[in-house]
């Protein structure tokens, strides 16, 4: 690692600067790994750019560990453009914004983890739109484009549509995990297909294993990671206008094709030999205790579909890439859907607007923007003018080239939906799912509260 970004990685605020600007003088031979950063465009920007004197302010989600992390992506901006960035991290972002926000105190920019609460402000006049043009670029220059122009275009207070979203950091689902070793022995190869995915349950069902880890347990939130299922099944068994209209109950909950997208997870969920334990150990399996049966031997299970943030729950010691790995949850081939990526992710918009503002958005449309993270870890973009070497692993890379392979990207359809649906009713829905309750029942109970709140 060069030593610089050492520097930047390690350092106080002061050092952060200093590494920055060092780091920009000399970034003609800097490279991370095998990949070098794309520095022309920043050398351009740079060049055209002169905010000496001015004061950026950004709040958001990211705290801690993260905040480091984005600390050094401002430092490049900063020495860039001769701005001085004042980045600040809550754990109450959503609530912190609105009160800023209805006080006149609002930051500059505020980094939003879901579009529903930028939507609800774009509404209410407390966001400004996007330069023209910008829908434009995200659609040419962005894996699935148009997706990202959708998630980040909000009607404003006359409901007129327009853009007020920059996504920046996304977060990969559409996942499932297995032990490569266990594969091996076996003979199993990835399926591409999801009718391979059948095909490979069954046959691990044939020799003898469970195929299936699957668990909801999650605390007051049981229930969540099954909403994750049957959102990957809408994508895969219906069109991307059938699944936006579900967010919006345009396509009530008991349509029959939501009904069908909840019996594809149960295919798989309410199967005593697909699941290890059981179908009925899914609703009290703990979603973070899991996947623990990938690393027993023999194997517990063979696959477990979770989010990239799963490793985190992995035995200590745990090598992704090595002691597990992971392939994408596949779309039906007789569907003709593309390959559909759901995801989460945090999108840039401008609450107090300023040429440092619009400024920022133009410095996040720079390959670089997105590398600088990319190198230190746990971020994936879907620019498609990033440098994929430049991500800090070969697991990083792997999941970067899935998203940068979507045809449509969808957002988690629960943190879009009301919170009494989304965090309530489809959460408690499911656990009824799995538990032996019908799934157009379940439809219904969860179509009733939606009509509740109108």
């Amino acid at each position: 690692m060069h030593r610089t970004l050492q520097t930047l990685m390690a350092g106080t605020a002061v050092g952060l600067l200093a590494a920055g600007a060092a780091m920009a003088q000399s970034h003609g031979d800097f490279t991370v790994g095998e990949g070098e950063f794309t520095w022309d465009s920043y050398q351009e920007f740079a060049d055209s750019t002169d905010l000496s004197g001015e004061t950026l302010t950004i709040s958001g989600p990211w705290t801690g560990d993260e905040k480091a992390k984005v600390d050094i992506v401002m430092a490049f901006f900063e020495d860039a453009t001769g701005a001085s960035v004042e980045y600040s991290g809550s754990d109450n972002f959503e609530q912190d914004i609105i009160i800023a926000a209805r006080a006149g105190s609002a930051p500059n920019l505020a980094v939003f983890p879901q579009p529903g609460l930028a939507a609800d402000m774009a509404s209410q006049g407390l966001l400004t739109p996007l330069e023209d043009g910008t829908a434009e670029w995200v659609a040419e220059n962005f894996a699935a484009g148009d997706s990202w122009v959708d998630l980040g275009t909000y009607a404003d207070e006359s409901g007129e549509d327009q853009l007020y979203g920059f996504f920046y950091r996304i977060d990969l689902k559409s996942l499932v995990w297995y032990s490569p070793a266990a594969f091996d022995e076996m003979g199993y190869d990835i399926p591409e297909t999801m009718e391979d995915l059948k095909a490979l349950t069954e046959q691990i069902v044939e020799d003898g294993e469970t195929p299936w880890c699957i668990g909801l347990g999650s605390g007051a939130a049981t229930g969540w990671p099954a909403t994750d299922w049957v959102e990957d099944m809408m994508l895969r068994v219906n069109s991307p206008e059938d699944y936006d209209a579900w967010v919006t109950n345009e396509l009530p909950f008991d349509d029959p094709k939501v009904v069908a997208a909840i019996e594809e997870f149960g295919w798989f969920a309410t199967n005593d030999d697909f699941v290890s334990g059981g179908a009925q150990s899914v609703a009290n399996t703990d979603f973070r205790d899991s996947p623990s049966g990938l690393f027993e031997i023999p194997p517990g299970c063979y696959m477990h579909r979770q989010a990239s943030f799963i490793p985190a729950f992995f035995p200590e010691g745990t090598v992704v890439g090595e002691d597990v790995d992971f392939f994408y949850f596949p779309a039906y081939e007789n569907q003709d859907l593309g390959q559909p990526v759901l995801g989460a992710g945090t999108l840039f918009a401008i609450t107090d607007p300023s040429d440092a503002a619009t400024a920022m958005i133009e410095f996040l449309k720079l390959p670089v923007a997105h590398e600088l993270w990319m190198a230190q870890g746990g971020f994936l973009t879907a620019h498609a003018g990033v440098n994929p070497e430049t991500y800090a692993d070969e697991s990083q890379a792997a999941q970067g080239e899935i998203l940068s392979e979507a045809t449509t990207f969808r957002f988690d359809a629960s943190d879009l939906m009301p919170g009494e649906i989304g965090a309530g009713a489809f959460w408690t829905g499911m656990v009824d799912y799995v538990t032996g309750a019908d799934a157009e029942s379940v439809a219904g109970s969860i179509q009733d509260r939606w009509d509740a709140l109108n």
